[in-house]
């Protein structure tokens, strides 16, 4: 439904402009009070924030938009510090309770941006990292294209995105809109919110030109409104056409200081260095009439926008975007003022502008008189817009496995992984909602099989010009299961991110798997937290991954990935070392997406061919089904020794230094040592199932504890062993293991920076090698063991030969 004023008689127009304009003073009260108590409470010591005059300059497009515009299905994300102004409308509309409107940057109330996950109310996107909450929807409308060209078209959704001006100095805005992925997104629509004002400056007048370009050259259609119905019937009038050049001529900053000046100093302050023609048109106006003229701007002109906004939905071919010429802090008496981002009003200026919109304190949070024209138009847009959060999941039956195990000959993480995927894609159900996507690198991350299996997807057939003869098959079509991106890990995060709420925002569950070189997770990290905070569910895989690949140097080799994997909530992070392994990871990791209590999950894998015999061996010992919960718990004992009288050591690993570790154990077990290998398939699992052994106590030391999986696979008969841990990582991503278990440890990774060479020459560098794990081992039993039985210590003795 929408509520759009159509063909409305010449008085319901105006009684409805009359009624919006209503509206828009109440918002901008509601707000500016929004934040004004938040810094008043406790006294008002710390400020706690809030943005009154970014508020200001955003109340006309949200009121024209909301009020005037908005369908049900439509989906829009607020600028950051427009946040107040979007609470004060959903309660307006009745979709906040009033209890919520005092209690912004409070703990359970409104939060300081707009959120998804952690807002009372319903917020499509959340927003607060600035770039990204602006492209967020246009990921979002391709999301609609993919599911509406695989399961049917649907009711038509638009998308908005409400955006500051110097929102757009964020290079992943561009890199979004360049990508031939979001070409042709007729149903996005950016609102700039054009005030010219960053943090700290006014913006120089050149970028507003420049952006319109920018956005042009890329295929959007631009549209603007810069200049009220007063200003613009102005023009029209004698001498109109000079009131207009020399306003155009005006610098951002000049023009702007006509919003602080009395209307006596506005009239001296446009007319200097004005032309004659100029001089006459002002004169033909009082100094009110003057300054109210020449500081009417486009973005507060509601009539204004709503036409624009209209014109920007005709547009059936391309995404668009509307510059919205506002003035920050507008209504507000620090309107114009180049340091009032973070001003707030005083007690007395609050007190002007609650008795300006008609309002006492008793009354100050009011809806508007029941059966008043306001309130009729409130509780219509609330009916119309009513949302609500469909936390509803169906169930999916993912396979435990896609492949038989595998047993033997020498296989990579990387390569097995393109295996399982390719074989997913036959599982009913589940796998026509898989759907991939890749920084322009898929073939180089094993995706070729499921490409060739699947297709790339396309809104339209392309040709591909006889590709159907080459091994790859690339032929884009709207059945494609694969979205191939340009080279932008902050896009590919995004998209996976808006993929993962698709049975939110669309309907339709998706079950998205990115691939990414893991050092270039970390130049998406923004847009993959962002994702993660949005409770979006989805698979990234990351690889290869570490000095492993070592011919390509330090530029491409990831040292610190792991140990982000680790930290971040709502994120599972992986790194197996057998094809097996990666199986039952990535199904599991599947199934995860569509739980109530599931999470994403992030795989680390290596184009390192590894010897599958070890886990063959730890097969026929453990058992398929036990070591599966294992190695889903987070590791397992691959190398088992039996207990005897000798010194013993350790060992744990994870990944593709598996290979090195087992040679350590056999070499210590030559030296009279007895090495246990504690193989982490997913050291974050192993660390969360420590760290929520103490959780509860923390909270009630009352509570009983039960043994983490950490401790089962080291049993309290061993901790008094010494611990190796190794990692082609940075050393510290297994480091606590020792303080967890009460156990000395040394830590072996990488803790520098990577250059080309061999495997065996990067790992020897770094100190990963089986030499390496073998010293550290005899040190720390060393240094655990005192020396009391043998003159010489294993150090010694190792040195001495």
């Amino acid at each position: 439904m929408t509520v759009e004023p159509g063909a409305a008689q010449p008085n319901e127009a105006v009684a409805r402009l009359e009624t919006l304009r209503q509206i828009e003073q109440r918002v901008l009260w509601l707000a500016t009070r929004i934040v004004d108590v938040a810094n008043r409470r406790g006294g008002g010591q710390i400020k706690v924030g809030g943005h009154q005059a970014s508020c200001a300059s955003m109340v006309s497009i949200m009121t024209a938009l909301w009020f005037d515009h908005l369908h049900s299905a439509d989906k829009v994300a607020v600028k950051p510090h427009a946040s107040p102004v979007f609470h004060a409308i959903q309660y307006l509309i009745g979709e906040l309770d009033r209890s919520y409107l005092p209690t912004l940057r409070q703990r359970g109330g409104l939060q300081a941006y707009p959120s998804r996950t952690k807002d009372p109310d319903v917020t499509d996107y959340s927003t607060g990292s600035v770039g990204l909450g602006a492209v967020a929807p246009l990921f979002s409308a391709l999301t609609r294209r993919y599911v509406n060209s695989h399961f049917g078209e649907r009711e038509r959704s638009r998308f908005f995105a409400l955006v500051g001006d110097a929102e757009l100095d964020e290079g992943n805005v561009w890199e979004a809109i360049a990508d031939p992925a979001t070409e042709g997104l007729a149903d996005f629509t950016m609102i700039v919110d054009l005030n010219r004002q960053s943090l700290d400056r006014v913006v120089p007048d050149i970028a507003a030109q420049r952006l319109k370009r920018f956005f042009a050259d890329a295929g959007w259609y631009v549209a603007e409104a810069k200049y009220g119905s007063r200003l613009t019937a102005a023009f029209a009038e004698p001498d109109g056409d000079a009131l207009r050049a020399h306003i155009d001529a005006m610098s951002n900053e000049a023009y702007q200081a006509l919003f602080t000046l009395r209307p006596a100093e506005v009239r001296a302050k446009l007319c200097s260095e004005a032309d004659t023609a100029v001089f006459r048109l002002a004169d033909r106006h009082s100094d009110e009439e003057l300054a109210t003229l020449v500081t009417d701007l486009g973005g507060h002109d509601l009539e204004l926008l709503s036409r624009k906004l209209r014109e920007c939905d005709g547009v059936r071919d391309k995404p668009a975007v509307l510059f919205a010429y506002t003035i920050k802090g507008w209504g507000l008496p620090i309107a114009g003022d180049p340091l009032n981002h973070a001003s707030l009003l005083t007690a007395d200026q609050i007190d002007a502008l609650r008795a300006t919109v008609g309002l006492e304190p008793t009354n100050e949070w009011d809806p508007f008189p029941h059966g008043s024209g306001p309130a009729e138009l409130c509780d219509r847009i609330g009916r119309a817009l009513r949302n609500s959060r469909d936390r509803r999941r169906c169930k999916y039956d993912v396979p435990q496995k896609s492949r038989p195990v595998v047993t033997n000959g020498e296989v990579s993480t990387q390569e097995a992984f393109g295996r399982v995927l390719a074989s997913l894609a036959e599982v009913e159900e589940l796998g026509p909602r898989i759907v991939t996507t890749s920084p322009d690198v898929s073939i180089s991350t094993n995706l070729g099989g499921w490409i060739n299996k699947t297709g790339v997807y396309a809104p339209t057939v392309r040709d591909d010009h006889g590709g159907g003869d080459r091994l790859l098959k690339w032929a884009p079509t709207p059945g494609g299961r694969h979205i191939e991106l340009g080279i932008s890990e902050m896009n590919l995060f995004m998209l996976l991110g808006q993929l993962g709420l698709s049975h939110e925002h669309h309907g339709e569950r998706l079950f998205p798997i990115g691939t990414v070189y893991d050092p270039f997770v970390l130049r998406g990290l923004d847009a993959l937290i962002y994702g993660i905070y949005n409770d979006a569910r989805f698979i990234v895989t990351g690889t290869p991954s570490g000095v492993t690949l070592a011919p390509e140097g330090g530029a491409h080799q990831s040292t610190i990935t792991a140990s982000v994997g680790a930290e971040l909530p709502g994120l599972h992070y992986a790194e197996p070392a057998f094809a097996t392994e990666v199986d039952w990871l990535l199904c599991d990791a599947l199934d995860q997406l569509w739980r109530a209590d599931g999470s994403s999950t992030y795989l680390r894998l290596s184009t390192r061919p590894i010897d599958q015999g070890p886990f063959a061996a730890a097969l026929d010992r453990i058992g398929e089904e036990q070591l599966r919960r294992s190695v889903l718990a987070g590791g397992y004992r691959l190398i088992d020794p039996e207990p005897d009288d000798r010194p013993a050591v350790t060992l744990v690993s994870t990944g593709a230094v598996v290979t090195e570790t087992i040679a350590a154990a056999a070499e210590l077990d030559e030296e009279g040592v007895t090495a246990t290998v504690v193989h982490l398939t997913s050291p974050d699992r192993v660390y969360r199932s420590w760290r929520g052994t103490y959780a509860g106590m923390v909270r009630d030391v009352s509570t009983v504890r039960e043994p983490s999986h950490l401790h089962r696979l080291v049993p309290s008969g061993e901790r008094l062993r010494p611990i190796v841990s190794v990692h082609d990582a940075a050393s510290h991503s297994l480091a606590w293991i020792g303080s967890a278990l009460g156990s000395p440890q040394l830590a072996l990774g990488v803790d520098r920076f990577g250059e080309s060479g061999t495997i065996a020459d990067l790992y020897e560098l770094v100190g990963i090698v089986a030499g390496s794990i073998v010293n550290a081992a005899l040190i720390a039993i060393n240094e655990a063991v005192p020396r009391v039985h043998d003159p010489l210590s294993w150090v010694d003795r190792e040195r001495d030969g």
